[in-house]
């Protein structure tokens, strides 16, 4: 199947933090508290896919109040952290949203990410990734995890489905 094709089927796009919102990398203050950075571009494909009415899940290994207060920032529609088998959340969420694989897009960096990858109609990687999850991945994106790799694979899904256009006319002009 073509990139288009899967990217035009997607209904509810997955992704990690560590590696894929952030380039991977932890950073702790002077009284241990554990920063992050995150890329404003991705932000706001994370809103365009809301505007696009694309359902969003964050799914990530660590407990943190930095990743909520982003995905309350960005209108994720779903946060789970510490969650050890995420295979186990993509099949809720493909029963809560009664869809098929072939409507979801995960996007990760390493092995952990592999059980949502292996099954979604979009498996999206970064250049930054493990060897492994590149295997597994349709579409590794030009932009590094943290700097940009989440908005270009929303880009990817929106101009496949026509609706880049219409949802940044409202910008543009």
């Amino acid at each position: 199947m073509l990139l288009d094709e899967r990217a035009s089927k997607i209904r509810l796009f997955i992704m990690d933090v560590d590696g894929v919102l952030t380039d991977g990398r932890i950073i702790y203050d002077n009284f241990g508290d554990e920063l992050k950075f995150f890329d404003v571009h991705d932000g706001l494909g994370l809103a365009l896919l809301a505007y696009a009415d694309i359902k969003t899940a964050i799914v990530t290994a660590k407990k943190s109040k930095i990743v909520k207060r982003r995905a309350k920032e960005t209108g994720i529609t779903h946060l789970f952290m510490n969650v050890a088998d995420k295979g186990k959340v993509y099949y809720d969420l493909l029963k809560k949203y009664n869809i098929g694989h072939e409507n979801i897009c995960c996007m990760g960096d390493d092995i952990i990410d592999a059980p949502m990858m292996k099954k979604a109609g979009l498996a999206v990687t970064v250049p930054n990734a493990v060897a492994e999850v590149k295997q597994i991945a349709h579409y590794v994106t030009q932009r590094p995890g943290g700097k940009g790799a989440v908005r270009e694979a929303v880009e990817l899904i929106l101009k496949s489905q026509q609706k880049w256009e219409d949802i940044t006319r409202r910008w543009l002009g």
